[in-house]
C-alpha cells in the first residue's frame, strides 16, 4: 500500500516500457497503491503509460503578480525576521523581483535571453542564503559591501548559468541598477508603479502583491512594448500548431476530397514547378568560363551543391508520396510525415533538415524557386549585379568570399586578408535601380533582402530611427 516515486525518469525512458508491463500484468495489487513519476517532455516517452496516467504539470507563473506571489506563498515569518539589519526585508524583495524577472523574460524567446537558460528555485534559494550571511558578516556599522552583492548575484548566483557574453552584461546591469544605497530611498522603483513595499509580516507583503496589475507591460522587464506582440504571435502560432498536429488523420472525409487526394494534387502541381535537376557537367563548365577558383564562384558550386540536394530530396518525397497513396509501395514514416505536413501546409521533417525556416510550405516552396533562379540566373549570365543575400544558405561564406576577392585585388597595395573588414554602406537606392556592379575603386557587392527588427530607416537621412509601434 505504499507510494513509489520515480524522478526525472525523461533519462531512463527503456525502463518504463518494463514498469508498464509490471504494473499491467501485475495479479494482485493493493488499492491504497501509488506510482508517481516525474520526467520533463520527451517525444520518446512511452505513449501507453501517458494515456493510463492522471497529469500534473508544474509550470512557472506567469507576470510579476502571480511570480512575486508564488515566492512570497513560499516565505515563513521566520525567514522574514532571520536578520535585524534594516537592509534585510527591502533585500529579500528585490531579489524576489529579480528572480520573477529573469524567470519572466525567457517567454519572449531571443528578445528574452539570447539563450534560454534553466533557472529555477534553487538559484532564488540560494542568493537568499548568500544575502543573509553577507549582512550577518558585515553588520551594522560597516554596511552592506555593494560590488559583491552585484558579483554574487550577476556573476555566481544567477550568473554562473549564463554562457552568453550580452547575457551576461544584461544580468550584471539589473544588479547595477536594481542593488545599492539608492535602493532604500523613497524615490526608487523597478519600474513605474513597482516599488519595494514596506512591511513586518509576509502578509502585508502578500496584500501589496495582490494590488499589482495581472497583465504587465514587458517595460517592467526591460523589454520594447513589441516584444509583447511578439510572445502573442509566437504563442497564437504555437497553439494553432498544437490543435492542427492533433486532428485526426483518418483517410475518409466527410464531403469533399480525402486527405490523400488533396496531398497528391499538391504534389503533381509542385513537381511541375519544381525546378530541373542541375547538370554535374554544365555547372563545371559554367563555372570554369567565369573562373572556376575565384572564391565567389567557389562558393557559388556550394550553394548550387545544397540547393540540388534540397531539389532531389523534394523530388524523391513527393514522387515517393505518390506511388504510397496509389498502393504501390509502403508507406513508410517519413512519408506519413510527409503527408501529414503538405496537408497542414505545413514543411515535411525530411525537407526542413536540409534546407531553411518558412512560416508555411506554401512560402518555403516559393522561396526555394527565388533561391534556385538566382543560383540558374548567375550560371547563365555571369554574376549578378546585386545578389539577395538572405537566399544564400550560408551568406556568412558569401561574406568571406567577397573579402577575400577583394584582398587579391590589392595584393599590390600590401593588403592581407587578416587585416581586410567588412564595411556596410546603405544606399538611397532601390533594388530596381541597380543597373552595374559598384565601382572598380570601391569594389564590394550590392546586397538586398536584410531586415530591421526594433528599429526603422530613414532613407532620406539614411539612419536609424525607432520604429513605429504596432498596433
Amino acid at each position: 500500500g505504499g507510494w513509489l516515486l520515480l524522478q526525472n525518469c525523461h533519462l531512463g525512458l527503456e525502463f518504463l516500457n518494463e514498469l508498464m508491463d509490471t504494473i499491467t500484468t501485475k495479479e494482485s495489487m493493493c488499492e491504497d497503491f501509488r506510482t508517481w513519476i516525474t520526467t520533463e517532455a520527451h517525444p520518446d516517452f512511452p505513449i501507453n503509460l501517458l494515456q493510463s496516467s492522471i497529469k500534473f504539470t508544474n509550470e512557472p507563473p506567469q507576470g510579476v503578480k502571480a511570480g512575486l506571489k508564488r515566492t512570497y506563498s513560499a516565505v515563513t515569518q521566520d525567514l522574514l525576521g532571520v536578520s535585524k539589519m534594516p537592509q534585510w526585508k527591502p533585500l529579500l524583495y528585490a531579489v524576489a523581483f529579480l528572480h520573477m524577472t529573469i524567470q519572466e523574460r525567457r517567454k519572449f524567446g531571443p528578445l528574452g535571453w539570447n539563450i534560454p537558460y534553466e533557472f529555477n528555485q534553487a538559484d532564488f534559494t540560494a542568493s537568499v542564503q548568500f544575502i543573509e550571511n553577507h549582512l550577518n558578516d558585515v553588520g551594522t556599522k560597516q554596511g552592506v559591501n555593494w560590488s559583491c552583492v552585484r558579483y554574487m548575484l550577476g556573476e555566481v548566483q544567477y550568473g554562473g548559468r549564463v554562457t552568453d557574453d550580452l547575457d551576461k552584461a544584461l544580468l550584471n546591469t539589473y544588479a547595477r541598477v536594481w542593488f545599492g544605497e539608492h535602493m532604500f530611498s523613497e524615490k526608487f522603483c523597478f519600474y513605474k508603479g513597482y516599488v519595494i513595499p514596506k512591511g513586518n509580516t509576509v502578509e502585508d507583503y502578500l496584500q501589496y502583491i495582490e494590488q499589482l496589475p495581472v497583465i504587465d507591460t514587458p517595460e517592467v522587464f526591460g523589454l520594447h512594448p513589441n516584444a509583447d506582440i511578439t510572445y502573442q504571435t509566437n504563442l497564437a502560432n504555437e497553439t494553432f500548431s498544437t490543435i492542427v498536429s492533433i486532428q485526426p488523420k483518418d483517410s475518409s472525409a466527410r464531403g469533399g476530397d480525402t486527405r490523400e487526394a488533396v496531398v497528391q494534387r499538391l504534389a503533381d502541381e509542385m513537381l511541375e514547378k519544381l525546378p530541373p535537376d542541375y547538370n554535374p557537367h554544365e555547372v563545371k563548365a559554367q563555372l570554369q568560363r567565369m573562373g572556376a577558383f575565384q572564391p565567389i564562384n567557389i562558393f557559388l558550386r556550394q550553394e548550387i551543391h545544397r540547393m540540388q540536394l534540397v531539389i532531389s530530396r523534394v523530388r524523391a518525397t513527393l514522387t515517393d508520396l505518390k506511388l504510397a497513396i496509389d498502393g504501390t509501395i509502403i508507406m513508410s514514416e517519413e512519408l506519413q510525415d510527409a503527408l501529414d505536413n503538405i496537408y497542414d501546409a505545413r514543411i515535411p521533417k525530411l525537407w526542413f533538415r536540409i534546407s531553411w525556416e518558412s512560416t508555411s510550405l506554401g512560402f518555403w516552396f516559393t522561396e526555394l524557386l527565388e533561391r534556385n533562379q538566382q543560383f540558374s540566373s548567375w550560371l547563365q549570365d555571369g554574376r549578378p549585379n546585386q545578389f539577395w543575400m538572405t537566399g544564400f544558405f550560408n551568406p556568412q561564406g558569401f561574406l568571406t568570399a567577397m573579402r577575400q576577392e577583394t584582398t587579391r585585388m590589392n595584393l599590390a597595395k600590401g593588403w592581407e586578408l587578416d587585416s581586410v573588414v567588412l564595411y556596410s554602406e546603405v544606399t538611397k537606392m532601390m533594388k530596381e535601380d541597380v543597373v552595374g556592379p559598384p565601382p572598380a575603386d570601391l569594389g564590394g557587392v550590392y546586397i538586398h533582402g536584410l531586415f530591421l527588427e526594433g528599429a526603422g530607416w530613414d532613407r532620406r537621412n539614411s539612419k536609424l530611427i525607432e520604429s513605429a509601434p504596432r498596433v
